[in-house]
């Protein structure tokens, strides 16, 4: 007996009506990005090694896919790495290609290959899937989806303004409510550990801070001591253990704490601008949140840090996030490029809906109508008035059989389809059609315009 197939793990199938729900996603969030004027761009699914490794850090740089070379590769292979069972030198000379981890580091390439082509400041979005050797988990897979959007070549905060209001327009149109986007920046966190003593251990410093609404203030402390954080450093830090209130109020806070260090103030100034402003501009349905502990991405961002997290309401992790990042291109000798950039987390955006019910019940739009094949004359018939059915959009089709009538009005109420149609002698020859409503068995005998207007 042949084995059943089967797909990777952390790999999915999608039916039709999964399908319409992520195009419901994907069809909101594309046309928010070209409202905020962003542009689309695509690259391809697998990059050349060097563009990736090394980009993500060393935890990142396992999670890429690579790619065997083709043909004989082991013939190429390092034998010495062979030999040793040395996987990292071993892979290097067997796989000179990988699929892409991320949509950022691809698109980084893109700008400085195509620099003489791009009117600056760029703004682009791309939508694409990316692959990461992951262990898959809820909301987290191995082929995912990301919807990111971008600007290069801008140092304006006003474009963190932008994001805001883009991720507040995204949520409102998916009448997601309860959102909270918080934001941080890297120069308040590289400003505590400086005033703390650890700036050589701001990524130790950051890491351990994230997790003060996991594991609690004691741990953290723990945590810090055992990186080499002194006494006294963390008791400078624990007005941030305490921190709370609105917005202002640990702006000020923060001032306090951060009064002797001049990267920290600059990251306070950013914070206040931006918050300012969206104060003036007003949000729908998200709410921003300053949150000191936020620490996403200090590899390579340099300001502000966005993490999108879901309503209360539902356990999910963080459904978008981003930042600004000075020197992007720069691993690609391309310098002094600035940036700032978002994504959106579509697989978990789309369990959240699905959660709470927030899909419309008209996102899988089915067939409305079928007409009942009784044979090539009937089918034919039937053709016609299909034809000028579609025209009118409405999806419409023939059951492509001349199959018992039991078997075909089976196959309607397997589809859900609402309506079905009967055309037989008795039809053909007055030009009319016999309508059934199937969810109230109401039939009607109707012309082709009342047939239209009825569907409708």
């Amino acid at each position: 007996m042949a084995q059943k197939p089967s797909i990777p793990k952390g790999t999915r199938d999608f039916n039709p009506e999964q399908v319409a729900k992520r195009n419901y996603i994907f069809n909101s969030i594309r046309g928010a990005f070209q409202t905020f004027g962003f542009q689309p761009i695509e690259t391809p699914s697998f990059e050349n090694s060097d563009t990736l490794m090394g980009k993500y850090g060393e935890e990142g740089d396992r999670l890429i896919f690579k790619i065997l070379n083709s043909g004989d590769y082991l013939n190429k292979a390092n034998e010495q790495a062979y030999a040793e069972k040395d996987s990292t030198k071993l892979t290097s000379s067997i796989s000179e290609k990988a699929l892409r981890y991320d949509l950022t580091v691809p698109f980084a390439r893109y700008v400085v290959q195509h620099q003489n082509e791009i009117e600056f400041p760029f703004k682009r979005y791309q939508i694409q899937p990316v692959w990461r050797a992951d262990r898959p988990q809820k909301g987290r897979f191995r082929e995912f989806f990301q919807c990111d959007a971008d600007v290069v070549g801008s140092t304006s905060l006003w474009q963190e303004v932008e994001f805001i209001q883009l991720y507040d327009t995204v949520f409102s149109a998916l009448k997601l409510e309860g959102v909270t986007i918080k934001i941080n920046n890297r120069k308040i966190l590289s400003g505590i550990a400086e005033v703390i003593g650890a700036s050589d251990k701001l990524i130790d410093f950051t890491v351990a801070l994230d997790k003060l609404d996991k594991i609690g203030e004691e741990k953290v402390k723990e945590e810090m001591r055992s990186k080499g954080i002194s006494e006294e450093g963390i008791t400078k830090l624990q007005p941030l253990f305490t921190l709370s209130g609105d917005f202002e109020s640990q702006i000020e806070s923060l001032k306090s704490i951060l009064d002797t260090s001049e990267e920290g103030k600059k990251g306070i100034e950013e914070l206040a601008f931006i918050n300012e402003a969206i104060s003036e501009l007003g949000l729908k349905t998200a709410a921003l949140q300053l949150d000191v502990t936020l620490a996403r991405g200090l590899n390579y961002y340099t300001g502000a840090i966005f993490e999108v997290a879901a309503p209360k309401t539902v356990s999910m992790g963080s459904i978008g996030g981003g930042g600004r990042y000075d020197d992007l291109t720069g691993i690609f000798g391309m310098k002094d490029m600035s940036g700032v950039g978002i994504s959106f987390g579509l697989d978990r955006i789309y369990l959240v809906l699905e959660e709470l019910g927030l899909f419309p019940e008209t996102v899988a739009k089915n067939i409305e109508v079928l007409f009942i094949n009784f044979g090539d004359k009937e089918a034919l018939f039937s053709l016609k008035a299909i034809k000028v059915l579609r025209e009118n959009d409405i999806n419409a089709e023939l059951y492509p059989d001349a199959a018992k009538m039991k078997k075909q009005m089976n196959h309607a109420n397997k589809r859900a389809i609402p309506f079905v149609v009967l055309v037989g002698d008795n039809e053909m020859e007055s030009d009319t059609y016999t309508l059934k409503n199937m969810v109230s068995g109401e039939q009607l005998k109707l012309s082709l315009p009342d047939l239209i207007k009825q569907i409708k």
